[in-house]
Parts: C-alpha cells; sequence; structure tokens
C-alpha cells in the first residue's frame, strides 16, 4: 500500500484512514500485546515473555524500557532493556507461579499520583508436565490423549490461562496475585479430535480497559462449553463457544482475584470465573464465510485483541487478528469498534461492530496488532498510552514471513468521525 486508504467501520459516521509511513522496526523480542503506560514523565513499554516452558525453553525475555517520548522507548537497543525481579517459578504440585507469562495489559492505580502502581494482566501457558492434574481439586490437566503442539509431533500443546501481578515501583519489581480466568481440564479438547497444533482450550491473550468501577477483560476463548469426549464432541457446538470473549473483575479485587471476575453469560457477567461464558456474537465468524470450531485447524476465528478508548471518536476500538489455518497462520488484521462508553450497562460490552479487514499481507503471518500514541504535543501533554488515544495513532504488528520475524510499523492510523 502506498496511497492512504479510508476503511468504513460499519458503524455509521466513524471511518478510518490508514496512511503508509516509512517503515519503524522495533529492535527486542515481542511476542504479545505490547502494553504501555506513563510512569511519572517517562513513557514505558513492556514487551516479551517470561518463565518455564517445557517445548520451548526457560525464558527472560519479559523486559521495559522507557523514553521521554513514546518514540525514544521504541527505539531502544536490546541491551537497554531492564529485567525486572519476577516471582520465581515453584515446583509442579505446590503453590505458585506455573509456566511462563506475557504481559499483555497493564492498568495504573490512578489513586496514585506517580503512576507507580502497576497491574499487569498476564497470559500464563502450561502444559501436564508444569501444572499436573490434582484429582483431590481438579485443578490443573491430565496428560492423556493430549494433541501434538507448534513445533511437530514431538511436542505438545500449552493451554493458556489469564492472571494478575502488581509493582509499586512502576515496573522494577513485581508480585503475582494469582488466576484471574482459566479454563477446567475436563473442557480441554484432545485427541483424536483436536488437530490445530495451537492450544486444546483455555483463555489468553487479554486486553483490558476499566470502565466504572470493573476492569473488562477482553479474551480469547478456545475450551469446550461442556465436558469434552470424543464420543459427544460436536464441531457446532464448540464453534458457539469460541472466540473472543469478556469478563469483568471490581478494580478493588485487583490484588486478590482469583474467584471475582464474572464471565458474560449471554444476559449478564455473572458466569463463574472458572465456568463457561458466552462469546461476543458480532465477533463470531458465520459458518458460510469459513469460521468454526478452534480444534479443526481450517476454519477461521479472530483472536488476540487489543482494546482502546478513542477520545476523539468517543467509541472503543477493538484490534484482532484472524487464524486461517494450523499453527497461527492468518495474513490479516482487522478492527471492530463499540461506541457505548459504559461497558457495565445492559449487553453494551458486547455491541462490537462486525471486524472489518485493514491490512492483508497474502503469504504473511500478521500477529499481535497495537494501537500506540504519537508524539504530537496533544498526545505526549495527554500522556496517551495504548489503552487511551487520540484523533491518531501508530498501528504496530508482528509480521512474519519464512525466518523473517519483525514488530514493525507501516501505518499511522487516522479516526475520523463525522460531524454530528
Amino acid at each position: 500500500m502506498t496511497d492512504a486508504v479510508t476503511i468504513a467501520t460499519g458503524v455509521p459516521g466513524i471511518s478510518v484512514r490508514l496512511l503508509p509511513t516509512e517503515r519503524f522496526t522495533f529492535g527486542s523480542f515481542v511476542d504479545c500485546n505490547m502494553a504501555t503506560a506513563w510512569v511519572g514523565d517517562r513513557f514505558r513499554i513492556f514487551p516479551g515473555k517470561y518463565g518455564e516452558d517445557p517445548v520451548w525453553g526457560q525464558a527472560n525475555e519479559l523486559k521495559h524500557a522507557d523514553g521521554a517520548t513514546v518514540a525514544e522507548a521504541f527505539s531502544r537497543r536490546p541491551e537497554e532493556f531492564v529485567e525486572p525481579a519476577m516471582p520465581p517459578n515453584t515446583p509442579p504440585g505446590t503453590p505458585g507461579l506455573h509456566g511462563a507469562v506475557w504481559f499483555e495489559t497493564v492498568y495504573q492505580d490512578p489513586s496514585d499520583a506517580t503512576g507507580r502502581t502497576l497491574y499487569a494482566l498476564y497470559h500464563n501457558e502450561n502444559y501436564p508436565e508444569t501444572l499436573p492434574y490434582d484429582p483431590a481439586t481438579g485443578e490443573g490437566l491430565r496428560a492423556d490423549d493430549w494433541p501434538p503442539g507448534l513445533t511437530g509431533p514431538e511436542s505438545v500443546q500449552a493451554v493458556p490461562r489469564i492472571g494478575i501481578m502488581t509493582s509499586l515501583d512502576g515496573g522494577l519489581s513485581w508480585e503475582n496475585r494469582g488466576i484471574l480466568l482459566e479454563d477446567r481440564d475436563e473442557r480441554m479438547i484432545r485427541l483424536p479430535v483436536n488437530r490445530n497444533n495451537c492450544f486444546p482450550g483455555g483463555v489468553g491473550d487479554p486486553s483490558a480497559v476499566a470502565s466504572g468501577d470493573h476492569l473488562y477483560v477482553f479474551y480469547g476463548e478456545y475450551a469446550y462449553p461442556t465436558a469434552w469426549s470424543a464420543e459427544t464432541w460436536d464441531r457446532e457446538t464448540e464453534a458457539a463457544a469460541q472466540c473472543v470473549s469478556v469478563a469483568r473483575v471490581p478494580l478493588s479485587a485487583l490484588d486478590d482475584p482469583t474467584g471475582a471476575a464474572r464471565r458474560w453469560s449471554g444476559t449478564a457477567f455473572d458466569a463463574p470465573w472458572d465456568g463457561v461464558g458466552q462469546p461476543i456474537a458480532s465477533l463470531r465468524i458465520p459458518t458460510a464465510e469459513g469460521g468454526g470450531a478452534v480444534s479443526q485447524g481450517d476454519e477461521l476465528y479472530y483472536w488476540g485483541p487489543s482494546v482502546s478508548w478513542n477520545e476523539h471518536l468517543e467509541c472503543w476500538v477493538m484490534l484482532l487478528g484472524r487464524v486461517d489455518g494450523s499453527f497461527w497462520v492468518g495474513d490479516s488484521l482487522f478492527l471492530s469498534v463499540n461506541p457505548h462508553r459504559d461497558l457495565g450497562e445492559g449487553d453494551n460490552a458486547q455491541q462490537w461492530s462486525t471486524p472489518v479487514r485493514i491490512v492483508h499481507r497474502p503469504g504473511h503471518t500478521l500477529w499481535y496488532p497495537s494501537l500506540q500514541p504519537t508524539d504530537s504535543p496533544e498526545d505526549l501533554a495527554a500522556k496517551r498510552t495504548c489503552l487511551r488515544l487520540g484523533r491518531e495513532a501508530r498501528l504496530f504488528f508482528k509480521d512474519m514471513k519464512d525466518d523473517q520475524h519483525v514488530y514493525i510499523s507501516d501505518f499511522r492510523v487516522e479516526f475520523v468521525r463525522e460531524e454530528r
């Protein structure tokens, strides 16, 4: 794309313009949503991965860097990133942190004027090896009929869940507060049905925004909606329970989150944190358009939401990736809009427009789209972040083709609202 393109969002009066720019290539490791926050007068970014992973190995890439401007933070060299003090992994079967974590969203406590009190929502992946099944509690993962994973038959699939950590020093050190959302072992989709090489179930890749007295967590949902068995599995039943879902947790419960969140049940936020909710209907891809069950590996679904409040449009904006095949392959990025400020009123948290494609690169795999503020005087003065944006933003995403994996920005995005 060499010319600016205007894309209608499907919401009357709201469109976006993609303006090509000189490519910016981020110089460090990214494998998640790019969480950003202003800590005092420094714009801080939190990419990377930390912890044990039997398939990929121990990771110590969860780091942070900052700058006086957005561009300065994103221009940091790998050696300039700081490794925070993280809670250690504990042995299987003992309380504590298990598996690897990625920080996907960082929420700042507005009562702390210094900006140093942070809550990181993390994506946490485990295997039967790191989180073995405990029949006494029903927690953990049974290893029987476990499907193969991302590196082929010699590997196994991970199960994601979502937790919270806190920092009181702007991200220099973190304390684990526990699991916020998870799916139980009985709902995992095993062999011989599962052939996606990705996840057998679970919840992950969260993006969280505050509205009223709650934090609303948008996340990928991958499990079966009832206790799974190969004999009773049904493709349509599985597909109807999957895609992007939403739960909420009181802001007052972030320091002790386990059990406090409620998923959307179809009529209200009243499904348990580890129970079965209902995905956002408008974000499910119809069967006639290739949508279907995650476990099958050749049916389409959206994933990896990244949500922000747009102060110019006065509405919520969500970016999404799309899986087109097994191994997380997908060559497009999408955008959806929700015009309702109060996500807690009625079913407002469900009112997202049908996603529209904003980037298409055949032969590439595109992950982790993120809107980030610019260095305009307005954005800097307002201390905007990936969670709160204005008239313009910078679009970042991970672009993979063959052995080339880069986190880049090729576009500015202008948000357009017709005068009312």
